[in-house]
């Protein structure tokens, strides 16, 4: 991908999506956007318990809790099972490397179309969440070195397990645009946008924080 392709991205998705679970927004504030990887470690959270949420498919929302922070949650992989990871994945590869992958990362969605069918979804659809609104080239021109693009969702499995690897996530520089942009149109040319461990100063970069509920927003919770 190279600059040219890099600023017609940016000028087609301007916006990045995040959605968070109902009232995190100032503990996120606080503490920065973080991966769960990221937030095991500042939860303390070790040994087999550590194990079971990093590298086994969650079935249901964990919440984390410390005495000096206030709880955090890690959401459920429903859309993802070990059956689909199976078909899909590589014979040097298993579910458990799969999710350990995923969990080292923090996610956003490039579109507002994405971030709607995903607060449609299944369980999340009766569920209000705190969504949030990123500058796209505040992330770019600050994390560029820790940023991955994938053109897939990449945690999901469900009606298809599309073929996937370690490879599915790429460098910028790396990342064969022009070939997806032959194939989709814009705004679905990359379809996921992750970063290393996570952003510890996120709130330099959201421009607004609204509560969501499918595809209502019910209030503005921060702007910029």
């Amino acid at each position: 991908m190279n600059k040219k392709e890099l600023a017609e991205l940016v000028a087609d998705c301007p916006t990045l999506y995040h959605m968070a679970e109902l009232g995190s927004w100032p503990s996120i504030k606080r503490r920065g956007l973080l991966s769960t990887s990221a937030l095991l470690d500042l939860y303390s959270v070790t040994g087999a318990a550590r194990r079971s949420i990093e590298e086994e498919r969650r079935s249901d929302s964990i919440v984390l809790e410390h005495t000096k922070m206030p709880p955090a949650v890690v959401r459920d992989q429903l859309p993802m099972t070990d059956a689909g990871l199976l078909r899909c994945l590589p014979k040097h590869m298993a579910p458990p490397d799969w999710y350990k992958l995923l969990n080292q990362k923090t996610f956003f969605w490039l579109t507002k179309k994405r971030l709607i069918r995903l607060l449609n979804a299944g369980t999340y659809r009766d569920e209000a969440h705190d969504v949030l609104e990123v500058d796209t080239q505040g992330l770019l021109n600050n994390y560029f070195k820790k940023i991955w693009f994938c053109p897939m969702n990449s945690g999901c499995t469900k009606p298809m397990p599309h073929p996937r690897d370690e490879k599915t996530f790429l460098r910028i520089p790396k990342y064969p645009y022009s070939e997806w942009r032959s194939k989709r149109p814009r705004g679905e040319r990359v379809v996921e946008f992750a970063i290393d461990h996570g952003v510890l100063d996120i709130r330099k970069y959201v421009t607004r924080v609204v509560e969501m509920k499918r595809d209502k927003e019910i209030r503005t919770i921060y702007t910029a």
